[in-house]
């Protein structure tokens, strides 16, 4: 990593109340020119609810002065009821969020120091609320840059994946949420309003995992805010960025195949995180740089020549042995105009004989983690004991080279013996050894076959052909390689399951896979420059718990599987100015071969916050079971301060299965 702490302008911060239309207020932390009235600039947007004060400061710290030394005013806004900012946050990318949010943009155009053109950039809910709001198209917004987020909320998100109930995602995250929305106002930027603050939000609190069960189809609950539902909305420049080892690496594809805004994509190996993050699987990229080409040119008016870009720019990356982690995945740069044009299907068998698949309620044990972060334990290890669970299809050698680029479509003809099931499928890369390697994967709720907005159970005995869209990918398979692919029906913790045990039976000669094709053009080594940021906040760092970040245990006698998991999210850490901040987590994972219903995921969380003699602590409790009828989740929560009890709360809910 470069720091560079010499810029063509001279910076300062400046902190600012912003109002919005029903009188909240949203804090605001501002890097500007120290001559910006002078000489005004555009203005940058960043918009979040993850605490500039403490969670993201270290992150804020190496982009933010950045932008600002480049001639900008580069702004980081809690959103309401989060960090020092006033109100509520009660789910989401609420309406009123992103109301907030265009409020934001009018207020920062007008200002004496912005030259009225305003860009708002976010990797996860800040890409995703930066859409949304370009979607609203106030008139001072005419650059958007996106990481790692989605442009649909249902079928790409951590609630729901093929229209399967994400089990990984729909309990931890909700847990994560209702822990970071519990936490308080900081006394030293709202004075002593912090406590009557700190009490609205704690009675305000609802686990959101609430509203996302209650809607288990694709409805105006999830249209709101899933920008894919009119793309034409969108009039600002978007510059989509993914990585391979991101679950919303396809809204990349799709976005630039459905917008009618100037739009490029860049899609590399990396996991949730911004590309400039030298944190596996590498290499990082000087995204920063990449990125002021973009707003130069659309909010400077300056010829950077990023139209002349391919539309997509992609990492095709070279076989590897299976791992959980990879300093630096191997590949080349290429650029391409479209995806998916040139296609090579192959079939799965040639028998016409159908195949049981019964997979163990354990499948899935080995996934990795849904969003790897860049740590040791992220990534899928072999394969091979999912694949020995599964209905494996092995094709290969391949005569030729093959290059993977865009999402894999599996076509399988098959029956179910219960009307709800799902059917889960992986793609693998198996080495002369056997190590096996996922190279992407997919799900299907086959109640929902037939479109996300409607649950149509299935008739058993009833065949029907019916199609899984694989995660999208780069990836290269050699010359002699062989492609696996590997069917289940469950696959757990990823994937909540059905009510019953599920048999399915696939036709092998009337399936297939259908791969598309890299048609790029290989681009130069140095496409893109190294990683540059300003120098890192000077924090002390607490070292994470001496215990494993994903440990799988296996009780042989009664056939429980429990994943024990520490997503290490960020940490512990103290700050310049005497705060400190320390978090702990645990999500925990279990399921009883052979007992679907015994399915159970846990979130805890205790967060402590202080400075001086104020001292804070939050601990949060998620839990999620259920019956052949209904999900259940039991949550609670215990705010503190100075050792005394300001809240607690409970919940008890049970929330009808539909389809699920």
């Amino acid at each position: 990593m470069r720091y560079r702490d010499a810029f063509p302008r001279r910076t300062e911060t400046v902190d600012a109340w912003i109002p919005t239309r029903d009188g909240t207020r949203l804090h605001a932390r501002i890097q500007l020119p120290v001559d910006a009235l002078d000489d005004p600039v555009p203005a940058l947007l960043e918009y979040l609810p993850y605490r500039k004060d403490d969670w993201t400061a270290p992150r804020d710290a190496a982009r933010h002065p950045w932008y600002a030394g480049h001639g900008y005013a580069s702004v980081r806004v809690d959103v309401r009821g989060t960090g020092d900012s006033e109100g509520l946050l009660l789910d989401e990318y609420t309406p009123a969020e992103l109301a907030d949010g265009v409020d934001v943009v009018g207020w920062l155009a007008a200002q004496p120091w912005c030259t009225g053109r305003v860009g708002m950039f976010g990797i996860s809910w800040g890409g995703f609320n930066a859409l949304q709001v370009a979607a609203l198209a106030p008139d001072a917004l005419r650059a958007v840059v996106t990481v790692c987020s989605t442009d649909d909320r249902y079928d790409n998100d951590v609630h729901y994946t093929g229209g399967a109930v994400l089990g990984i995602d729909m309990a931890g995250w909700s847990g994560t949420m209702l822990a970071f929305t519990a936490r308080p106002p900081d006394p030293a930027v709202v004075g002593e309003r912090w406590l009557p603050m700190w009490r609205e939000r704690l009675e305000a609190a609802e686990p959101f995992l609430h509203h996302w069960l209650a809607h288990p189809e694709r409805d105006d609950y999830w249209r709101h805010g899933s920008v894919c539902e009119d793309p034409s909305a969108i009039r600002a420049a978007v510059l989509a960025v993914g990585g391979w080892n991101d679950p919303y690496r396809d809204t990349v594809l799709r976005l630039l195949s459905t917008l009618d805004a100037p739009v490029r994509g860049i899609v590399g190996p990396w996991a949730h995180r911004y590309p400039d993050i030298e944190l596996p699987p590498g290499p990082a990229i000087g995204f920063l740089q990449e990125t002021l080409r973009w707003w130069d040119r659309w909010l400077k008016d300056e010829p950077t020549g990023v139209e002349d870009d391919p539309p997509l720019r992609a990492w095709i990356q070279e076989p590897v042995r299976p791992a959980t982690t990879y300093p630096e995945r191997p590949g080349r740069w290429v650029g391409t105009p479209v995806v998916g044009e040139t296609t090579h299907e192959l079939a799965l068998g040639t028998g016409s004989e159908p195949v049981v698949v019964a997979a163990p309620d354990h499948t899935g044990i080995d996934a990795g983690r849904y969003f790897p972060f860049g740590n040791p334990t992220d990534l899928p290890p072999d394969q091979r004991a999912e694949d020995g669970r599964s209905v494996c299809f092995d094709l290969g050698p391949l005569p030729e080279r093959v290059e993977i680029l865009g999402r894999p479509v599996v076509r399988l003809r098959l029956d179910a013996d219960r009307p709800a099931a799902a059917v889960v499928v992986r793609l693998c890369t198996v080495d002369d050894d056997g190590a096996s390697t996922l190279v992407t994967r997919g799900v299907l709720n086959l109640t929902r076959r037939h479109g996300r907005d409607r649950t149509v159970p299935w008739t058993p005995g009833v065949p029907e052909t019916v199609e899984v869209p694989l995660m999208a990918t780069g990836s290269a398979v050699p010359a002699g390689g062989r492609l696996r692919v590997a069917v289940s029906q469950t696959y757990w913790p990823w994937v909540w399951p059905h009510p019953e045990p599920v048999r399915l039976t696939v036709v092998p000669d009337r399936s297939s896979l259908t791969l598309p094709l890299n048609t790029g053009t290989d681009l130069p080594a140095a496409t893109f420059g190294p990683p540059e940021q300003a120098p890192p906040l000077p924090v002390t760092t607490t070292p994470p718990p001496d215990r494993p970040e994903r440990e799988v245990l296996h009780d042989v006698g009664t056939g429980i599987w429990e994943l024990r998991v520490d997503p290490r999210y960020g940490g512990s850490r103290t700050f310049p100015d005497g705060l400190s901040y320390a978090e702990d987590t645990r999500e925990t994972y279990r399921i009883t071969d052979g007992d679907p219903l015994s399915a159970r995921a846990e979130s805890a969380w205790t967060i402590a916050i202080g400075r001086g003699d104020w001292r804070t602590d939050v601990e949060t409790r998620s839990v999620l079971t259920a019956t052949a009828t209904d999900f259940v989740a039991d949550s609670s929560l215990v705010a503190r301060h100075g050792g005394e009890v300001v809240a607690e709360r409970r919940w008890h809910r049970t929330i009808p299965r539909r389809g699920a």
